[in-house]
């Protein structure tokens, strides 16, 4: 799987006219477009439009690409013009880190694995119903921009202007539903519904590959080591000589302690004979004791 997201990003550096520019700006223009023509037509235009398997093998191939442009979401023009353009500034900001081609082949890889899952679960009854949005492709996205940019900060209500959160707490929270629906699929013996959220973001999984299995062997690590025993006796070292000598580090030339100064920085050096500490000013400034 690691070759895998190498060879992606290969294939996109050799190919930079593969790509389609301003690719979100496209989709967001037609969500509106089919959004507007619904509003007319009582949901009948959006109806011809979306994925359907079932008209799709009686010759409406058009299916197979006007599902992406199906608004999705509330029916409330406020939030859905908010939703628009949140996938927008998510996607362009996409575009402009990886460039064009990167970003195309990574939202193209989502909607081709959508409509192959639906296809095979409209052959395959048994498995369900593989019901195919744009709901998952959008959620790939922001998977994607959480990756890259898990510090910056939004605000996840809009009626409170003056509350934030970091983005990657946000990407927490839709992971947890993502597991959850998933669970809840299974239990119910909806393969189909179980398998979806997995097939659907899979051009994430691919895609950050490396990523998501560094962070899995850092934390892996970390866990290891708070838990090792050099860890634990040094831990508990350290609270029983604060514990009876009331600090742990002790300048060995002034004399001052992190209880006394906790905000000073103590190091012990290395040319000295012996486990000598010295505060910041004597670190450098001291006779090495031999």
């Amino acid at each position: 799987m690691r070759s895998v997201d190498s060879w992606l990003d290969r294939f996109c550096y050799k190919h930079p006219r593969l790509g389609i520019p301003n690719l979100m700006l496209i989709i967001v223009i037609g969500n509106i477009v089919v959004y507007m023509m619904d509003l007319f037509s009582n949901g009948a235009f959006s109806a011809m439009l979306y994925f359907e398997p079932f008209y799709l093998f009686r010759g409406q191939i058009w299916r197979l690409i006007t599902f992406v442009f199906v608004p999705m979401g509330s029916s409330s023009p406020f939030f859905f013009i908010l939703s628009l353009y949140f996938y927008w500034w998510i996607g362009s900001t996409l575009e402009r880190e990886w460039g064009t081609t990167k970003f195309t082949v990574y939202y193209a890889m989502g909607v081709i694995l959508n409509i192959l899952y639906g296809i095979i679960t409209y052959l395959l009854p048994f498995m369900g119903s593989g019901v195919v949005t744009m709901d998952y492709v959008n959620l790939s996205l922001f998977f994607a921009f959480a990756t890259l940019y898990p510090d910056m900060r939004v605000i996840p209500i809009i009626f409170l202007p003056f509350f934030s959160v970091k983005i990657k707490w946000l990407a927490w929270i839709d992971a947890a539903l993502f597991a959850f629906s998933m669970i809840s699929s299974f239990l119910r013996l909806d393969i189909a519904g179980g398998l979806l959220p997995v097939i659907a973001i899979l051009n994430y999984l691919l895609f950050f590959w490396s990523d998501l299995t560094g962070f899995v062997r850092r934390t892996t690590q970390r866990a290891k080591y708070q838990s090792s025993r050099q860890t634990i006796n040094f831990k508990s070292a350290t609270r029983k000589a604060q514990q009876e000598k009331g600090y742990i580090h002790k300048c060995a030339v002034c004399g001052k302690t992190d209880t006394d100064y906790p905000d000073e920085e103590f190091r012990y050096c290395s040319q000295c004979n012996g486990y000598y500490c010295y505060c910041s000013e004597h670190i450098h400034n001291h006779v090495h004791i031999n």
